[in-house]
């Protein structure tokens, strides 16, 4: 059986980083024992170590990128492997969770550090791996009956003593840049430091766009109208959805928005989530992209969120606009 022809999905301009992907997932295979033992033996490897915070191994590329390592899957021992797909050769791709170790010209990184960094094949090889590494690993037990689970599916599932299936789950979660909708360098984003962040080497705040988890029975835009007036207290006129991107800490889909709002509006914070909040004109949010900006009132370091985020996404975007 032929596989089927997958579309060019190119280089994909525009697309939030860790959205990127070139992967067949090859749905049909995962219930082919044959066909799979098959791509065991004859495919290739990521190893993911969960336990370190999802590190995989990568060697850096002379354009300033970054490449995953893939290991044949003869030169690994037996372990739970889990399916990610075929690559455009159709060569079967597994994902194991496994210790790794750094060597020369190899580092151990996470998702975050280097996301943005892969090309599309290896953005989405690491998102997806780490996405349904971390669903295995909360889900060894049926959250119904306590009882164990094993994994069927070729990973896409996990099955306990009785048959019963679970299977992977995302859960929703919306974020949106806030900004005044004025054009050029004297236009503003609004940007929160969460009350949880801790405060970076030199002094440094983070700020990001607001974000929350959307509720059951709400919609995504409801939720970005609920999160946004319990943050920072303020109303939004529109909104327009901009993309989103697996986050895979542990397993969300974040929703991405930009919204318009009238800037004389006072915040009202709430301090469990937002301790300081602040509009940003396009000039300074290129200075903090640059890495060089300082509060001129505090005297307080101030950066963005890292560029693997759909948050540096949104904020970029709107920079561009």
């Amino acid at each position: 059986m032929t596989e089927p022809e997958q579309p060019d999905l190119g280089e994909q301009p525009g697309t939030p980083p860790l959205a990127r992907t070139t992967l067949d997932r090859a749905a049909h295979r995962r219930k082919d024992e044959a066909w799979l033992a098959g791509a065991a033996t004859r495919g290739l490897v990521l190893v993911v170590d969960l336990a370190a915070g999802g590190r995989a191994l990568v060697t850096d590329r002379p354009d300033g990128g970054a490449a995953l390592v893939l290991a044949p899957s003869s030169a690994l021992p037996d372990a739970e492997r889990w399916f990610l797909g075929l690559d455009a050769d159709g060569t079967p791709i597994w994902t194991v969770d496994a210790p790794v170790e750094p060597s020369e010209g190899r580092r151990a990184v996470t998702l975050r550090e280097v996301g943005h960094l892969l090309d599309d094949r290896d953005a989405g090889l690491f998102t997806a791996a780490a996405a349904l590494g971390n669903w295995h690993r909360s889900h060894a037990f049926s959250p119904r009956t306590g009882q164990p689970t094993t994994v069927v599916e070729a990973g896409w599932a996990r099955a306990d003593p009785e048959g019963r299936l679970m299977w992977p789950r995302t859960d929703p979660a919306m974020i949106v840049l806030v900004h005044d909708g004025v054009p050029g360098p004297s236009g503003r984003c609004l940007l929160g430091h969460n009350a949880s962040w801790p405060t970076g080497p030199d002094g440094v705040r983070r700020f990001s766009c607001l974000a929350g988890y959307v509720e059951p029975g709400e919609s995504a835009e409801a939720s970005v109208v609920r999160e946004v007036r319990e943050e920072v207290g303020i109303g939004l006129r529109s909104l327009r959805y901009a993309g989103s991107q697996s986050w895979p800490y542990p397993g969300s889909l974040m929703l991405g928005f930009h919204a318009v709002a009238d800037p004389d509006q006072p915040f009202v914070l709430d301090p469990e989530e937002i301790d300081e909040a602040h509009w940003f004109t396009r000039d300074v949010i290129a200075k903090m992209i640059a890495g060089g900006y300082v509060d001129p009132e505090s005297g307080v370091p101030m950066s963005l969120p890292m560029r693997s985020s759909i948050a540096f996404y949104l904020v970029e975007k709107w920079l561009q606009g």
